[in-house]
């Protein structure tokens, strides 16, 4: 509870907030190997009738070890008897055309869906609210970012939809801690096939990287039939271009750390100390860390505080976690987390993107060259839902071709105006999303219903969710009224009552003064819980959060009052000096690139060595103003920074490092 609630009644706000909390709490401290940033402060301990999970192996909410999924909330019931009647109910709600199709007129095309304001579901005289508006506070990116961030902690491919199981005993598949097992596969030895083979028949460090024929592309093999398999760490990671670019732009970083290990002071980094750097394994595991650090800092400093608000996350920082707290170093992925509140991404789903602004056919600066609209899933494309064996019409993942790759200035605001934004966060969804290509549905062992609301709500019925009102309760802050849940009423009656807590989460649609449902300066109002965007962080020791802004591995209190001092303005130190940009186009990765926070509060914070980017018409340059501040700021702040997600201005560096990529 964050301050100015103690000593008060809670409200319907202090319930919302509690959500982010949870969120932000696996965020900030999941993972827990000794002492850390989770310790609760006094006082923050949770009352055992709120039902938080216990560790006594498999004892409450937490499962025997962090590879099964476990509960926050194991004293609850679940909001619904797992039956044919229940079940039937849920596939209404989540039906085509039902209360949360938001009726996008695919025919209209993917250009209109996106430009046309007859069609674009933005606001009108006759609909002040609109069908599905865009939210003017996130970018594009926030919606891809999120899913990276789910392939790399989440994956159930041992349960049924709408059949009850024990998540205790059912196996996450991806490990519960920001450590990037989706790219890196555990390392050469365990995923030989994601790595370079050498010469003398030994296999990396360097990951493999391949190309569609003008940029990168997700290395594939070839299955014989013109179709493809992707060499992935989670193959979820080819469901779409743009999430198989972030894919490629995490390896294109790493590698870098690689090339340039001794260029770079790596004391602060426990793998490289003492280390022996002619090993190429001791090489994986220092380019591994520094790789983490920096997706560990943007998470923690950008993203989080985007869909949390910086309040909430300072408040868990100071505080520890009231709802989820795992026995110290096995932290686990919770269901209420892992099915409900983190599945808040899928209402910001556009229903098409540009995807560059050449198709493949050279690069430009120009947004009106050649530029690739596409839906998403395309349900007129012919072969819909069988093996991806040619160049799509839309952006379903799985083949190389020339066109098949990201222009990142659709997606990050780089400053050059072709920045787009994504879809409010409500109990509508996009209607591409109800008709899924059976590629895009993992795993593969369930591919009923192709229709991605009903398997979200199915969902709370295999791992007996509570429901919202449970949860609220639990919480001891007062819970939805029936005007907030009046659509899903007017479906089943009893879920008016006993609201599965996908649903609940999420904001019932309404104009507001401010045009948007979801943004930082409505973050304590919201009825969107910030859990759907946070992911653990991992609290060995070798973590980020761990370290200060030289080399000491910390106490709690010791981080806790170094974070403090940092508060303002939240940025917290940065791991690694900003990486130099060279080689052919695109060779700037996405968190390379992250790494320049040029806030248009202060377009100087950052390192004298941070590249310019090149985007569009306009060239970024984050020390131009004043070559002495920024050596006194590169003295403070050793060196990188992240960019900040959450500023609509601040984001002004990305992939795309020189003209050659511009598009």
């Amino acid at each position: 509870m964050s301050r100015e609630t103690r000593g008060r009644e809670p409200s319907r706000r202090d319930f919302l907030k509690g959500l982010r909390a949870t969120g932000a709490g696996l965020a900030a401290g999941a993972m827990s190997a000794g002492a850390g940033l989770a310790t609760p402060t006094a006082g923050a301990a949770a009352p055992a009738a709120m039902g938080v999970g216990r560790h006594a192996h498999g004892h409450g909410g937490a499962p025997a070890s962090s590879v099964e999924f476990g509960r926050i909330f194991p004293g609850l019931r679940p909001f619904a008897e797992a039956n044919d009647t229940v079940r039937g109910a849920l596939l209404e709600v989540g039906k085509p055309g039902g209360i949360m199709d938001a009726g996008d007129r695919l025919s209209a095309g993917p250009t209109a869906l996106i430009v046309d304001p007859r069609v674009n579901g933005n606001p009108t005289a006759a609909n002040p609210y609109g069908s599905n508006p865009d939210n003017p506070t996130m970018t594009a990116v926030s919606t891809f970012v999120g899913q990276f961030v789910d392939h790399d902690v989440t994956f159930d491919q041992t349960s049924t939809l709408g059949v009850a199981q024990n998540p205790l005993i059912s196996r996450n598949t991806r490990t519960p801690a920001l450590d990037l097992d989706s790219v890196f596969g555990g390392g050469p030895g365990v995923r030989p096939d994601l790595y370079v083979h050498n010469a003398d028949g030994s296999v990396g460090p360097k990951l493999k990287l391949g190309s569609g024929g003008a940029h990168e592309d997700v290395p594939r093999v070839a299955n014989g039939d013109g179709s493809y398999r992707g060499l992935l760490g989670d193959p979820r990671n080819d469901e779409s271009v743009i999430i198989a670019g972030l894919h490629c732009a995490h390896i294109r970083f790493y590698n870098r750390v690689l090339d340039e290990l001794s260029e770079h002071d790596l004391r602060r980094f426990p793998a490289a100390r003492h280390a022996d750097r002619s090993n190429r394994y001791v090489r994986f595991l220092i380019a591994r860390e520094v790789t983490l650090w920096h997706y560990q800092w943007l998470l923690v400093n950008e993203h989080l505080p985007q869909i949390a608000g910086q309040a909430m996350v300072n408040d868990v920082l100071r505080h520890g976690n009231r709802f989820y707290r795992p026995p110290a170093g096995d932290g686990y992925m919770p269901v209420e987390f892992a099915a409900a509140a983190y599945r808040f991404g899928h209402s910001v789903v556009r229903p098409s993107y540009r995807a560059n602004f050449t198709s493949g056919t050279g690069d430009s600066t120009s947004p009106t060259a050649n530029p690739f609209f596409a839906l998403v899933f395309d349900p007129n494309e012919p072969a819909f839902s069988d093996p991806v064996s040619h160049d799509r019409a839309d952006l379903l993942g799985g083949y190389p071709a020339p066109r098949r790759y990201i222009g990142w200035q659709t997606f990050f605001d780089l400053g050059d105006g072709q920045v787009k934004n994504n879809k409010k966060i409500d109990t509508t969804i996009s209607s591409v999303l109800f008709t899924l290509p059976l590629p895009a549905i993992a795993p593969h062992t369930q591919t009923s219903p192709t229709v991605l609301p009903q398997r979200n709500l199915l969902r709370q019925l295999t791992w007996s969710l509570p429901s919202g009102q449970a949860i609220a309760r639990a919480m001891r802050v007062p819970g939805l009224g029936a005007s907030d849940l009046s659509d899903i009423a007017s479906v089943h009656r009893p879920f008016a009552t006993s609201t599965p807590l996908w649903y609940y989460t999420w904001p019932k649609p309404r104009p507001s003064p401010a045009g948007c449902t979801w943004d930082r300066s409505a973050a304590e109002s919201s009825p969107k819980p910030s859990s759907g965007c946070c992911a653990p962080i991992p609290r060995a020791t070798s973590a980020y959060i761990h370290a200060s802004a030289h080399s000491s591995v910390q106490s709690s209190s010791s981080v806790t009052t170094q974070l403090e001092r940092h508060r303002q303005p939240q940025v917290h130190p940065r791991p690694l000096p900003a990486l130099r940009p060279r080689g052919r186009s695109g060779d700037v990765q996405i968190i390379t690139q992250l790494l320049s926070r040029l806030s248009h509060r202060d377009p100087r914070v950052g390192a004298k060595r941070l590249p310019q980017a090149q985007t569009g018409s306009r060239t970024h340059n984050p020390t131009a103003a004043s070559g002495h501040d920024a050596d006194q700021r590169q003295a403070a702040w050793p060196a990188t920074a992240v960019a900040n997600l959450s500023d609509p201005r601040g984001v002004t560096t990305l992939l795309i490092a020189d003209g050659r990529r511009a598009g």
